[in-house]
């Protein structure tokens, strides 16, 4: 297979389905995209019915390239991540493995525009983040989450406003951002660095003020990031964890106990904000961003230090700071249920405590004068109990307060 047979694939991969995000090569399978959430088989020109083992890893092979890092990676690790640009129409970021003796492969496509936060519709708090000038900013959530488009929307704000230098450490880069008033210097794992926490401590005697590490993966890596955030930087980086609580558990649960004490004290000093974020379906289709945000007050800090008790968790100190602009899952979910954008089961499925929202979305009912009871399922209920019986059906009592 040639680059042109290549890009020819993707092409008409993407020409496929409205909205794609994935594409995907797999043995036995034809080829595949994701459009919104779900998989579709692609039809092609000759057709593909089932890939072939041989075929999957000549697109393996032509997607890697010559770089004999990421082919020793796949050898040795199994897989490897890499990148790939399809001239004028798009960028991906590329995961190829081994299953079962065979090569996989999935592209993420990329957005090749920098989004700004104002596009993004996030809440006006956000803003607050590029004007950090030390510190360690976390973005988390799964896989597909949307954190890199909210890193790079927050670099660009700084890019544009402060004339700083800026290093990115990135597997692969995604965004290219380019020079403003800002000086950016990004590095990719695999043709720059070895390893996110070698990057790193490089990238100390490299005179940013601004480091970006694509993830925190061990424990090497986020020591370097609390020094680098203690000597006068602003760290910015990416957990897979699905809220801000989580979040502080993760970086914990990555040491001995001995070594805990300090780290929380050192962690509650340098932590400014952690940003969750969720994927929901929206009405309509696409979909819409349900953010959990919070910051560093003196209850994070305190909580951070000694752990979590009752009335002090992480969830209920962002609850009792919405008035400043924090904000739990629960929150957002309702905030979206009562704009319109997602339904009801949505917003249950994506919350945090389905209690409080069922709640509030009884209170949203309530004030559209919409019911919030279904008297109408109660009644034929008992109609269809009676009649199994053979008796008439009783007339109702139930009275709602």
């Amino acid at each position: 297979m040639r680059r042109p047979e290549l890009d020819y694939l993707l092409t008409t991969m993407l020409d496929s389905q409205p909205e794609v995000s994935d594409l995907l090569f797999t043995v036995d399978k034809p080829l595949q995209v994701e459009s919104f959430g779900e998989l579709k088989p692609v039809a092609c020109e000759p057709q593909i019915e089932k890939l072939t083992p041989f075929q999957t890893e000549m697109v393996a092979l032509n997607l890697i390239g010559d770089n004999l890092w990421h082919i020793g990676d796949l050898l040795r690790r199994g897989s490897c991540d890499t990148a790939y640009t399809l001239t004028g129409k798009a960028r991906f970021r590329i995961s190829i493995f081994s299953q079962r003796g065979n090569h996989s492969i999935v592209l993420r496509k990329l957005n090749t525009v920098i989004p700004s936060l104002e596009s993004l519709n996030f809440p006006e708090i956000i803003t607050h983040i590029p004007r950090e000038k030390t510190g360690l900013v976390l973005v988390t959530g799964a896989t597909g989450s949307g954190k890199s488009t909210t890193l790079a929307a927050i670099l660009s704000e700084i890019g544009r406003t402060r004339p700083v230098h800026i290093i990115t450490l990135e597997d692969p880069i995604e965004f290219v951002h380019p020079h403003d008033a800002a000086t950016f210097n990004q590095r990719e794992l695999g043709s720059d660095f070895d390893s996110f926490s070698n990057g790193l401590r490089a990238a100390l005697r490299q005179a940013p003020k601004v480091i970006l590490v694509g993830e925190i993966r061990d424990r090497e890596t986020i020591k370097i990031a609390l020094s680098a955030a203690e000597t006068g930087h602003l760290v910015l980086s990416t957990l897979h964890t699905i809220d801000a609580g989580q979040t502080i558990n993760r970086i914990l649960g990555m040491f001995e106990t001995e070594e805990q004490e300090q780290l929380r004290v050192r962690l509650a000093d340098t932590l400014r904000w952690v940003i969750s974020q969720r994927l929901a379906p929206k009405i309509g289709g696409g979909r819409h961003a349900l953010l959990e945000i919070m910051g560093s007050n003196l209850r994070t800090q305190e909580s951070i230090r000694l752990g979590e008790t009752e009335g002090k968790s992480f969830y209920e100190i962002t609850e009792a700071s919405q008035s400043f602009g924090w904000r739990t899952f629960d929150f957002s979910a309702l905030e979206a249920y009562e704009q319109g954008k997602i339904t009801e089961e949505t917003a249950l499925l994506y919350c945090s405590k389905r209690g409080p929202v069922t709640r509030g979305m009884d209170n949203i009912k309530k004030a559209r004068g919409e019911s919030t009871h279904d008297m109408h399922s109660l009644r034929m209920k008992a109609v269809q109990a009676a009649s199994r019986s053979g008796a008439p059906p009783a007339p109702a009592t139930l009275k709602l307060k």
